[in-house]
């Protein structure tokens, strides 16, 4: 039995994400991977450290037995403190150590996903210190969103732009705008018949609106709408930073053009990160 249809695009885009990671860091001086990234707390080798990290977990590998420091500022609740488990546990690691598990823990997962015959809607436990379920057709979708978001803080610390239009991107852009109805609507407060428009132009383009219905509820879609509430226009890499909590609205704001409600427009800027 072969792949599901569905589940080959996430397969592919993790792929293609994970491989770029594998090309970034290869060649990189000892020095390089301390360099700082835009991902709280984390330099290099500690994104690369959890990329495979998670990955291991999602072999089924047993996680590491570690304590962590006490003086970890970025490690400020149980999920940040069950991520950094495995970041820390290789902060002591060399670069070869690094490149040449980055490059087994590829081989051995690209591996479990080819050979991957289970149906989309399968309930996965989801190994990241929670007990959430998900389907496996998203699960796979996070993980190739994870992947692309760090290839990025890795791009951005070594000064290697690119992928802003990947397979990976696309499949970011779409986990992205699951939580963008729930970000006017509930965290910014917008109210009922509120219109908010998101024109992202860049190697990544889309123009989205979200609702807010009568009963405080948003819904997104396509269409272009007249009048809106609130313009908010970005590049798609300014859109991805702010959505990932990688940079706060005011650092960016030479990049960002807000139009109509500019109180409601700060409100949905200032909660705009979705991820932990």
């Amino acid at each position: 039995m072969t792949v599901h249809p569905s589940l080959q695009p996430a397969i592919d885009a993790w792929t293609h994400s994970v491989e770029a990671v594998n090309e970034l860091v290869k060649p990189l001086a000892e020095h390089d991977w301390n360099r700082a990234t835009e991902c709280p707390g984390w330099s290099v080798r500690d994104v690369v450290s959890h990329i495979i990290g998670v990955e291991c977990e999602m072999l089924g590998e047993p996680r590491p037995i570690h304590t962590l420091p006490r003086d970890l500022r970025h490690v400020t609740d149980e999920f940040s403190r069950y991520i950094e488990v495995q970041v820390d546990v290789r902060r002591c690691h060399t670069a070869l150590e690094m490149t040449s598990e980055l490059e087994y823990t590829i081989i051995r997962r690209s591996r479990q996903l080819r050979n991957e015959h289970r149906a989309p809607h399968t309930p996965i436990r989801w190994p990241l210190g929670t007990a959430t379920e998900r389907t496996l057709e998203r699960t796979l979708a996070l993980r190739a969103f994870d992947v692309w978001t760090h290839e990025q803080d890795l791009r951005r610390a070594l000064g290697v732009p690119g992928n802003l239009d990947s397979p990976a991107a696309a499949v970011a852009r779409d986990q992205l705008l699951l939580s963008l109805p729930d970000a006017v609507a509930r965290q910014a407060g917008a109210r009922p018949g509120s219109t908010v428009v998101f024109d992202v132009h860049g190697p990544l383009e889309f123009l989205r609106t979200v609702r807010v219905g009568p009963q405080g509820k948003g819904t997104i879609d396509g269409s272009v709408t007249l009048g809106p509430t609130v313009t908010l226009g970005m590049d798609w890499e300014t859109y991805a930073r702010l959505a990932c909590g990688r940079v706060r609205p005011e650092a960016v704001a030479g990049q960002i053009k807000a139009e109509g409600d500019l109180r409601l427009a700060e409100a949905i800027l200032r909660d705009f990160s979705v991820t932990p």
